[in-house]
């Protein structure tokens, strides 16, 4: 019995940030009335590259910017962590439920695909407005089945960036390194292009965020497939996901491809510049909004899946280490 409460109190002591900060995430997502921090890492990459990103040593001005920005952010996570503890365990409390909140986008990233289904029913124009919310391709010339395949695409790769990814790395360095994390994934968002702007200035950032995500853009597919309950799947993940001309998000998108047995990729357009990304999958067919309902659910259960690893990981390791010093 002894045994078992002292379980209980660590799953309980461990994981009530994590489970409060993604119920928060689940139930309200982004609310667009709040500051976000993300914004702010924006602002100070924006006012860093205008300064930087001149001259010779693109390269690696880029790099000591990024560098900068990620311990720095590291740091000074831990800073107020460590201060909030000194003053009250209720306010540390508070304080990493906050973080782990805005650290994930699974809500609000299932609503806006929602939104883009909705709006390309009731008309093209509608769906290409709403599909350029969350893509970075040119939209204006997309037909109804590429914002389709756009939104969804977008679902998949972010289903690793916006909640796998910040998991992933709250396990590994806790609620410091998963807004480490965020920094790189929005460094990369500004500056890891290869146009002619940001080619060498953002090649560090590019490179960072495909380390960091190597592992999690895997892992997502994973627990995709698993959620599917067709693990038969991987195969076909491990033949289509290499091929993306990104080496990580290749990943979870052929895993949604597999499961809905439909086909990505192809030419898109970004900043006047046609991009042909390989095919993945072969079966050409229109996506609906069944497909979308079906992508959601598999989204939700690797949410979970990932959820119910980090406590079920985080517990044991507790328990060995509370039982050793016993």
């Amino acid at each position: 019995m002894d045994e078992l409460l002292l379980l209980l109190g660590i799953i309980f002591n461990l994981n009530l940030p994590l489970l409060a900060g993604w119920l928060l995430d689940r139930c309200i997502g982004d609310p667009v009335s709040l500051p976000h921090p993300v914004v702010g890492f924006g602002k100070l990459i924006a006012w860093g590259e205008h300064r930087l990103n001149t001259g010779e040593h693109r390269v690696l001005k880029g790099a000591a910017l990024s560098v900068a920005l990620v311990v720095g952010v590291y740091l000074l996570t831990d800073f107020v962590l460590y201060q909030a503890a000194r003053f009250s365990p209720g306010l540390l409390l508070v304080v990493q439920v906050i973080l782990i909140f805005y650290c994930l986008a699974g809500t609000t990233l299932i609503r806006e695909v929602r939104d883009v289904f909705r709006a390309v029913d009731r008309s093209l124009e509608e769906g290409r407005k709403q599909v350029a919310r969350i893509v970075g391709r040119d939209t204006s010339t997309l037909s109804a089945q590429e914002v389709r395949t756009a939104a969804l695409e977008t679902l998949a790769e972010n289903l690793s960036d916006g909640v796998i990814a910040p998991l992933f790395w709250y396990l590994i360095l806790g609620v410091p390194g998963m807004v480490a994390y965020k920094m790189v994934n929005t460094l990369d968002s500004m500056i890891g292009y290869r146009n002619e702007r940001y080619r060498h200035f953002g090649r560090f950032a590019a490179r960072l965020d495909d380390v960091a995500n190597f592992l999690p853009a895997r892992l997502t597919a994973f627990l995709m497939v698993l959620a599917s309950g067709r693990l038969s799947l991987l195969a076909f993940v491990g033949k289509y996901g290499w091929q993306h001309a990104s080496p990580n998000s290749g990943y979870p998108e052929a895993a949604l491809a597999g499961i809905l047995d439909c086909r990505f990729g192809g030419p898109h357009v970004y900043f006047g510049e046609e991009v042909w990304k390989p095919y993945i999958g072969t079966n050409d067919r229109p996506l609906t909004t069944e497909d979308m309902r079906t992508a959601v659910r598999i989204n939700r259960g690797a949410e979970w899946f990932m959820l119910l690893s980090i406590i079920l990981i985080t517990s044991v390791v507790g328990y060995w280490l509370a039982a050793s010093v016993v």
